[in-house]
């Protein structure tokens, strides 16, 4: 069985919204309702949970009969960061799924799922016990050696841009959450699982990435998503 872990747990201060981000209306939908739609739409995936933040979690079930979202099977509340919310999703999974179900991982601010994205990786972890959605980095960066200058760069073909989704085999994200909390290991700061993961000494696998993954995190974000699903809009008429 193929489980999606939507994580909806943050506030999105830097998108200056009065309402959590997630929940913010683009043409009449809210964000999380069209992240969901793409996990509805998948053949692959069997059941979605849902990481909700505290006190929307009734306007997240009114999703499963308004977006016909059949597969939203639960809603946990999310935690005071986003490993503690993931960690709340995978604990909460213990005795509804098997420990060699595979499991995705998926911001829900990144509405555009692509399908060959998650079919990709749903393959890869398959085959390695994990698989994360990559892309090239086509930007030349460069480490700081002072305020104002630097001799030192990073070649871009070393370097993978890794997002979500991400799929892992239930047993392994339940034991490394647990070795992760326990330990204090790659649970501050910007980590996520798959940072975590490297971490705690697990190789990960590369799947495909596409750059319509896009995570909405200002307002300038919010603007790009717009024209993109116009756009979509325009070429099911032009068809």
């Amino acid at each position: 069985m193929n489980i999606a872990i939507i994580i909806a747990g943050g506030v999105g201060n830097r998108m200056g919204a009065k309402i959590p981000k997630q929940f913010i209306e683009v043409d009449g939908k809210h964000v999380l309702a069209y992240t969901c739609e793409s996990f509805q739409s998948s053949a692959l995936i069997d059941a979605i949970e849902i990481v909700c933040i505290e006190g929307w979690e009734d306007v997240v079930w009114g999703y499963k009969k308004k977006y016909g979202i059949s597969k939203l099977k639960w809603i946990t509340k999310g935690g005071s960061s986003v490993q503690e919310s993931i960690k709340k999703g995978v604990f909460y999974l213990k005795d509804k799924v098997l420990d060699t179900d595979t499991v995705i991982i998926h911001d829900g601010i990144r509405p555009l799922v692509d399908y060959g994205v998650l079919d990709d990786v749903i393959e890869k972890c398959e085959k390695y016990g994990n698989g994360v959605t990559s892309m090239p980095y086509n930007e030349q960066i460069f480490l700081v050696d002072n305020e104002v200058s630097t001799v030192r760069y990073i070649p871009r073909e070393t370097l993978r841009r890794v997002a979500t989704p991400q799929a892992y085999r239930y047993k392994l994200l339940y034991e490394k959450y647990k070795e992760a909390f326990e330990k204090g290991v790659g649970v501050t700061g910007s980590s996520y699982t798959n940072t975590m993961m490297v971490d705690l000494g697990v190789r990960l696998y590369f799947a495909k990435g596409s750059d319509r993954n896009i995570k909405l995190t200002t307002p300038g974000d919010l603007e790009i998503f717009r024209a993109m699903i116009k756009g979509k809009d325009d070429d099911k008429l032009r068809n």
